[in-house]
């Protein structure tokens, strides 16, 4: 089924994986339409991720934001494969839908009533992704004649930022500045 109410992006949330650690990823929720559209979002694990906002209303044109946090886990999947999914389900609303004017009955589907479903599986990926960066050997070649400054980013896992959602993260700079011996 085509989706024409809501762009649903990514098509796969992408979770970071560690063990004993929380994690989280985004979904942007992108109104196609210049209509209100109220949305739910459910998943087969309920008891292991927190979705927030889990259903709410889209403005004509409008975009949304969805933080969907895995509690830690225990220990490592076999083939580090995830057979959890979220469904995304979406229908027209009135205009000036509020959150608190959502009813589960607006998702049931009758004749006549266009309740549109996304699916996403939940695909795994590593929380620490390896530095794209080579690390480089340190050396006594007698290169240090003069003052060099580096800057390290640690940069951001989320591709939150990449879809317009705002994230707050903090960058972790190092200043290394070498000196003759």
């Amino acid at each position: 089924m085509s989706n024409t109410l809501l762009r649903v992006c990514p098509s796969d949330l992408k979770m970071p994986f560690e063990v004993k650690k929380h994690s989280s990823a985004c979904l942007e929720l992108v109104n196609r339409t210049d209509r209100w559209v109220a949305f739910k979002v459910k998943t087969t694990n309920p008891r292991k991720y927190s979705v927030r906002p889990a259903s709410g209303v889209v403005q004509p044109r409008g975009s949304c934001g969805i933080t969907i946090t895995m509690q830690a886990p225990k220990e490592v999947p076999p083939d580090y494969q995830c057979k959890d999914k979220f469904l995304v389900q979406s229908v027209a609303a009135a205009e000036g839908t509020t959150h608190k004017g959502i009813v589960p009955g607006m998702f049931s589907k009758a004749p006549g009533k266009l309740v549109e479903e996304f699916k996403l599986r939940v695909v795994y990926v590593p929380a620490n992704p390896p530095s794209p960066v080579p690390e480089e050997t340190e050396e006594d070649d007698g290169s240090l004649d003069s003052d060099v400054d580096h800057e390290v980013g640690t940069p951001s896992t989320s591709n939150c930022q990449d879809k317009g959602i705002h994230v707050d993260h903090k960058l972790q700079m190092t200043r290394v500045t070498l000196h003759p011996s």
